[in-house]
């Protein structure tokens, strides 16, 4: 069986898409099996991956909608053990299409158990929202992974996002839990980023990832050429920072 982690926070550009094909990438090439399934309609994920919008045809909207079995809709990935079920623009209409039916917050969990058992872990990639295919994806999802860009902003909305995740305990899914928080974009000569950290670390002690992930010019680049970090430079900070966040997860399953 699967464990099913939704990457999550309603304010974007904190390293959401960039943790879920990274992350991804690195337990692939840790020998696991990797699904990342493309929730944000911005289909940043599926590009990041290398596979053009002519690919990507049919994806999470059909999968939510129930018009095809998951297993139709997943594609390989010139990354070691990762596949995608990809997105397109039209993702965006599929919470018009099913905010009148029963159940709806349930729709992506049942299309995914189908697949549970070909893959170690199914990565879900969230719109920076807490809309209806948010809730789907927590509603899915064992864990939610939050990364946060550390920046003055960055614990704006977060409390926002952890009374979501409690609701959605109480309501849809009481075994959901917090996979941890990650810092992103963390900058060691700045004075900013060193006090973000500290106040994330002392505000949600035993909540955040031991690993942090350093703002690093390659990370930047590897999705302008439809490459993982692995893949753009296996010798980057960035890649070594998700190989270790991939070892740390692990670890905290084994």
């Amino acid at each position: 069986m699967s464990q099913i982690i939704a990457i999550a926070n309603q304010k974007g550009g904190v390293g959401k898409t960039t943790t879920a094909v990274n992350l991804g990438a690195a337990l692939g090439a840790l020998e696991k099996r990797v699904l990342l399934v493309d929730a944000d309609p911005q289909a940043n994920a599926t590009s990041g991956l290398g596979i053009q919008p002519d690919q990507a045809l049919q994806g999470t909207y059909e999968l939510i909608e129930g018009a095809k079995p998951a297993a139709e809709l997943v594609l390989a990935t010139d990354a070691p053990n990762v596949s995608i079920i990809p997105a397109h623009l039209d993702l965006v209409a599929v919470e018009l299409e099913i905010i009148d039916q029963p159940k709806r917050e349930y729709f992506l969990q049942k299309a995914l158990e189908s697949v549970a058992n070909d893959f170690d872990y199914i990565i879900i990639d969230c719109a920076p929202s807490l809309g209806l295919i948010t809730l789907n994806a927590l509603t899915a999802a064992n864990s939610i992974l939050v990364p946060i860009q550390c920046e003055y902003y960055a614990l704006e909305g977060l409390g926002k996002l952890l009374n979501t995740i409690k609701k959605v305990q109480e309501l849809h899914n009481e075994d959901l839990s917090v996979e941890g928080l990650l810092l992103t974009m963390f900058d060691s000569r700045l004075r900013l980023s060193n006090q973000v950290s500290d106040e994330v670390r002392n505000h949600f002690e035993g909540l955040v990832f031991e690993t942090v992930i350093h703002r690093n010019v390659k990370l930047s680049e590897a999705p302008s050429y439809g490459e993982n970090i692995l893949k753009y430079d296996a010798g980057s900070k960035g890649a070594e920072n998700y190989l270790t966040l991939a070892q740390e997860i692990l670890a905290k399953s084994a």
